[in-house]
């Protein structure tokens, strides 16, 4: 599984129309309506705003007025074959006066978003854990070599030390004589 590292923008002419597509890091439902409503303001004048996107397993996409399933599932075609989550993949359409039937669009939106994926920077996600670690502080230094190439969120000095982290699972076996419980599982961006 994959997200994007930032934010991408791409534009493509084919046969007069201008199918813009942007890709944009989400991480809930409620961003959607919110990126869309921007690039509404963004692009006033524009024929079309179709879109797909995925965060974890739900997927969701719209044909926003083009003839159905030749703008939305293609995008979201897409993203599903490049196995990317997190993402809305929107295509900003304006229309260029020459008709380009259902093939021609399905193949225009599918065009759009593979060329702005191709000059995205992909991040490998792996499975993880969010975790809370407590340990004394003489271990400190022990745990600071274990986690080296993991993220710690947050760190608490009081009686212990607490550490909130997100680690790979095959990092989980070597604090496993330490006290710590699962916060909830997760997906972590792969570091090389």
């Amino acid at each position: 599984m994959y997200v994007i590292d930032k934010n991408y923008i791409n534009e493509i002419v084919i046969k007069n129309s201008r199918f813009i597509t942007l890709l944009i890091k989400i991480n809930n439902r409620e961003d959607v309506k919110k990126h869309l409503e921007v690039i509404k303001i963004k692009y006033p004048k524009a024929t079309h705003y179709c879109y797909g996107y995925i965060i974890d397993n739900y997927k969701k996409s719209s044909d926003d007025g083009e003839p159905g399933g030749t703008a939305g599932i293609p995008i979201l075609s897409i993203l599903e074959k490049d196995n990317i989550t997190n993402i809305l993949a929107v295509v900003v359409r304006y229309f260029g006066g020459i008709k380009l039937g259902a093939g021609g669009l399905t193949r225009a939106y599918s065009k759009s978003v593979r060329d702005t994926i191709k000059i995205s920077n992909l991040i490998e996600l792996i499975e993880g854990k969010k975790i809370e670690l407590t340990f004394s502080y003489d271990k400190e230094k022990q745990i600071n070599y274990i986690l080296k190439d993991e993220q710690i969120i947050k760190k608490d000095y009081s009686d212990n030390i607490t550490y909130i982290v997100l680690i790979k699972n095959e990092i989980l076996d070597n604090i496993k004589s330490y006290n710590y419980k699962i916060i909830e599982n997760n997906y972590i961006e792969k570091r090389s």
